[in-house]
């Protein structure tokens, strides 16, 4: 051993301290060689080595690449990211440590007199105390050498005792003890086996490209200056699932992928911005039994800087490394995107306290007008906005369980965040006053309406219902109406020959079309699909809406009142009296509204409705029901049109398989149910299911005669759940002289969808399964929203 300051043996020297250094020395020496992972393990032990060495800072350096200078590896008790780099030499004790090979314990770095006793140009950087406040004494510092080669490794730096005496001689051996360690670890890891220059060398051993291939990417990079990432994303279609494993293998901690569907955690983030998170790299996900899950580009730089233990001090940390990509992601996710919102939304819920329940009216008023409150009302709406929701369920909950809210996002719910127990009435108040409700009634329903833009940057409104829920509590549900665009019609998805069918309907001079379907499946949309195609310099067309949901030039759009008496009868008859060519009314409800618009089409109007059924059969039924005259109701028929939204498959993961026998005789029942009603089917069903075989197989199959169908995976584009966006299931029933004649009859639903069949209708269910062909959507989906 080289030559040391002797210190005289004390208390601490004592045989069973000796003993029970040496047996937690050994310990720690069983887990390095045990490990996998060797940078993983020394961060993870670093703070047990400071205890083991009653010691309060300890820094691992490692040698640089070119040999010249060693840079930190570890670093406890320094709340940074920025790396230490020392040159090999005697202007550090760490520098004099690795040019010398020597270990050294100081008593007092300050002591110029004991720094020149090892070596005349030894000094202490005493401007790092300076820049820190911190007070450096003791330093015992060794070096890591590889016993073979003998070629430095790097050096580890032990500071301040905690009882402020000199390191004990025990100490100085054990220090060289660890240095042997930690020299046969890195050289394992160092070998051919475990070999890793790049975080993305991953991707070669996995065989996702070669290492041709990433060095060209490393290469392009530079170039262009662009992220390594970001070039093999785009460039080389590296998928982003495959980045995270590499990562994974590379910093030797699990991928965590973004989730769509992942709800934010205020108790954990109240503390915590985005700028910080930005700045820093890391992000607390969960609360989970194994500890706080947190995110992080750069699972040993987070770990080493202490920065996630000294905000979170008392708990167990779990690291997950992620993508850059899926990081933002995922910070959108939490803090909203960058419109100018009110601030960040954990941040938001840290301010509200929690003190207990506000029930009195006085009370629920004053903390309605709480501005932190009011600032995240006006976030969680433009939250919703932004993340394309199209509702936002508010769900409390009795007692001191949290209030849960949720956004609708392409027709599937997905939870957002959670409120204080204690501020559920008040939010709810916030929402009543902001739609001009009455705040006492808590006990019936509600509706009203916000117009977002006299509180947020949002030129938005809401369609807000409350509900009283079991435990005294209020359930609120917001519908997002945001001003938009029409879609044009050749967009909509319509199948060819329904396209077609359509545009020929639509183009008649007089008559009446409806579109149907359940709430939210699209009939605004498509309705206003229709208007634009129609809507020239030499037509007037009028609407009746509520609520005006697009806008388009040209239109003269009304607004229903029905507390001013405006409703949809009311319009109808002022518009006849407005010289219109094209009447839109939103909603056929009543008798006198429907009455109207049949009166309308055999006047020379053309009239487009929205009707609440679920089929096209079944909408001429219920409107007989209502007491229409079957003759006139014939007369003015020109097609109806059903649909529902079912989710799309998403573009950039959906996998391929070619299909199995079963599951094209599976597809070819669910086809076929409506199918043998009809006569040729009756008559022959063997000879029809083969003659429909045969027409798949030339629109869908390939040369071979084989199927390709698509099923769900998950990416960062859709958030994880292989399903991106929504798309039209039609059923289009036209206004045909066989149709005509059943309606005259009162003939029943099924008279009327065996002939509709016969004309060549496709079902809701039939119009699916050929998107399903085509690659569009799966199965489950189109099952999801057909009954039949």
């Amino acid at each position: 051993m080289s030559t040391v300051l002797q210190n005289k043996p004390t208390a601490q020297d004592s045989l069973a301290e000796k003993l029970t250094f040496q047996q937690k020395l050994q310990t720690i020496t069983n887990r390095i060689h045990a490990a996998k992972f060797i940078d993983e393990i020394i961060l993870e032990l670093s703070q047990e080595w400071c205890n083991l060495f009653n010691a309060d800072r300890l820094t691992i350096y490692q040698v640089s690449d070119d040999r010249g200078s060693i840079i930190s590896k570890v670093k406890t008790g320094l709340n940074s990211f920025k790396d230490i780099k020392l040159p090999i030499s005697e202007q550090s004790i760490a520098g004099f440590v690795a040019a010398n090979r020597r270990v050294i314990n100081i008593r007092d770095v300050y002591d110029d007199a004991e720094l020149k006793s090892y070596s005349p140009q030894l000094n202490f950087l005493k401007a790092v105390d300076a820049k820190t406040g911190y007070r450096t004494r003791q330093m015992l510092v060794a070096p890591i050498v590889d016993g073979k080669s003998k070629e430095l490794i790097g050096v580890v730096q032990i500071i301040n005792t905690k009882n402020g005496q000199p390191f004990p001689q025990v100490m100085e051996e054990g220090v060289v003890h660890l240095c042997e360690t930690l020299a046969i670890a890195f050289r394992q890891r160092q070998g051919p086996a475990a070999q890793v220059r790049n975080k993305y060398d991953g991707l070669v051993s996995n065989a996702v490209i070669s290492a041709e291939e990433l060095e060209l990417a490393q290469r392009s990079a530079r170039r262009k200056n662009l992220d390594l990432e970001t070039v093999l994303i785009d460039e080389f279609q590296v998928k982003v699932p495959a980045l995270g494993d590499a990562l994974a293998s590379y910093f030797g901690v699990p991928y965590e992928p973004f989730r769509q569907e992942r709800i934010r955690p205020p108790d954990l983030m109240k503390n915590i911005s985005r700028e910080f998170s930005e700045a820093n790299m890391w992000l607390p996900l969960e609360d989970s039994k194994d500890g706080i899950v947190v995110l992080t580009l750069d699972p040993e730089k987070t770990r080493a800087s202490r920065m996630v233990n000294n905000v979170f001090p008392r708990s167990r940390i779990v690291y997950r490394v992620t993508t850059s990509r899926e990081f933002v992601s995922t910070l959108d996710q939490m803090f909203g995107g960058v419109l100018d919102d009110g601030g960040n939304i954990d941040d938001l819920l840290g301010d509200l306290t929690a003190e207990g329940e506000i029930e009195a009216s006085e009370d629920i008023a004053s903390a309605a007008s709480d501005n932190e409150l009011v600032k995240l009302v006006n976030k969680i709406i433009i939250d919703a906005y932004q993340q394309g929701a199209s509702d936002i369920h508010i769900e409390p909950y009795p007692g001191k369980s949290k209030t849960e809210i949720r956004f609708r996002k392409d027709g599937s719910l997905f939870p957002y965040i959670q409120v204080p127990a204690s501020y559920r009435n008040a939010l709810a108040a916030r929402l009543k006053i902001m739609c001009d409700l009455d705040i006492s009634e808590r006990r019936k329903p509600q509706d009203g309406k916000i117009k977002f833009k006299k509180f947020g940057p949002l030129d938005i409104e809401l369609r807000v219902a409350t509900i009283p829920s079991q435990g005294g509590v209020e359930d609120i549900v917001m519908r997002i109406l945001a001003a938009g665009e029409p879609i044009p019609l050749d967009k909509l998805g319509l199948s060819p020959r329904n396209l077609k069918n359509c545009k020929d309907a639509i183009q008649k001079p007089y008559g009446l079309f409806f579109v149907c379907g359940p709430t939210g499946s699209g009939k605004t949309t498509t309705l206003h699909s229709v208007l634009g195609y129609l809507n020239t310099p030499d037509t007037k067309i009028w609407t009746a809406e509520d609520p005006v949901e697009i806008t388009q030039r040209g239109l003269r759009q009304v607004q229903m009142l029905p507390k001013a008496g405006l409703t949809f009868a009311v319009a109808m008859r002022a518009f006849l009296r407005a010289d219109p060519d094209i009447i839109m009314v939103g909603e056929m409800r009543d008798k006198e509204t429907v009455g109207t618009g049949i009166e309308a089409s055999l006047t020379g109007h053309l009239v487009f409705a929205t009707l609440h059924t679920n089929s096209a059969p079944e909408s001429i039924v219920r409107l007989l029901d209502m007491g229409m005259d079957p003759f006139n109701f014939a007369d003015a028929l020109l097609g109806i049109l059903a649909q529902r939204l079912a989710r799309r498959l998403c573009s950039k993961c959906k996998e391929p398989h070619v299909a199995a026998e079963e599951e094209l005789d599976m597809l070819l029942n669910e086809y076929a149910i409506e199918l043998q009603n009809t006569t040729r089917w009756k008559a022959d069903p063997q000879g029809e299911r083969e003659k429909l075989f045969e027409e798949w197989k030339k629109e869908y199959a390939n040369d071979k005669g084989e199927f390709t169908l698509y099923t769900h995976k998950g990416c960062d584009t859709c958030g994880g759940i292989g399903y991106k966006g929504r798309m039209g299931l039609h059923e289009l029933l036209m206004g045909s002289d066989a149709i005509k004649k059943l309606i005259q009859e009162h003939a029943r639903v099924a008279e009327m969808l065996a002939v509709g069949i016969e004309n060549g209708m496709r079902t809701l269910k039939q119009d699916g399964i050929e998107k399903v062909m085509q690659g569009i959507t799966d199965i489950h989906q189109v099952r999801a929203v057909c009954i039949k």
